[in-house]
C-alpha cells in the first residue's frame, strides 16, 4: 500500500522555528490535496494546514502569519515551515495525503505515523 513518512520533528525553544517534510509514496495516480494535523497530549487531533496539488493552500488562524505550507508535486512531498514557535504548539504532528492509487475511482484518506513536536518555555 502507499504510505507518507514525516520528518523534521524535534525540541526547540519557543520564537525558534522548525519545517516538517511529508513524503509519500510513488504509487498514487493523483493527489487531490496533503496536510498536517496535530495532536496536543490529552487534546483532539485538529487541522493545522492543507494544500491543494494546485497550490492553493488554506491555514488555520492559530497558526497564521507563523506557519507556511507548501507542496513538491514532483516529489510528491509536502512542507510545514513553523515560524516564531509557541508552547502551544507542541503536538504530534500527522501527515495527510487525499488521493487516488491505480485503478481507484474514489479518492481516500490515507495517514502518517506522526512526528513529535516540543516548545519549551
Amino acid at each position: 500500500q502507499g504510505q507518507l513518512v514525516e520528518s523534521g520533528g524535534g525540541l526547540v525553544q519557543a520564537g525558534g522555528s522548525l519545517r516538517l517534510s511529508c513524503a509519500a509514496s510513488g504509487s498514487f495516480s493523483r493527489i487531490v490535496s496533503m496536510g498536517w494535523y496535530r495532536q496536543p497530549p490529552g487534546k483532539q487531533r485538529e487541522l493545522v494546514a492543507t494544500i491543494t496539488s494546485g497550490g492553493t493552500p488554506t491555514v488555520v488562524d492559530s497558526v497564521k502569519g507563523r506557519f507556511t505550507i507548501s507542496i513538491d508535486n514532483a516529489k510528491k512531498t509536502v512542507y510545514l515551515q513553523m515560524n516564531s514557535l509557541k508552547p502551544e504548539d507542541t503536538a504530534v504532528y500527522y501527515c495527510n495525503l487525499q488521493g487516488l492509487r491505480l485503478f481507484q475511482t474514489l479518492v481516500r484518506d490515507y495517514w502518517g505515523q506522526g512526528t513529535q513536536v516540543t516548545i519549551s518555555s
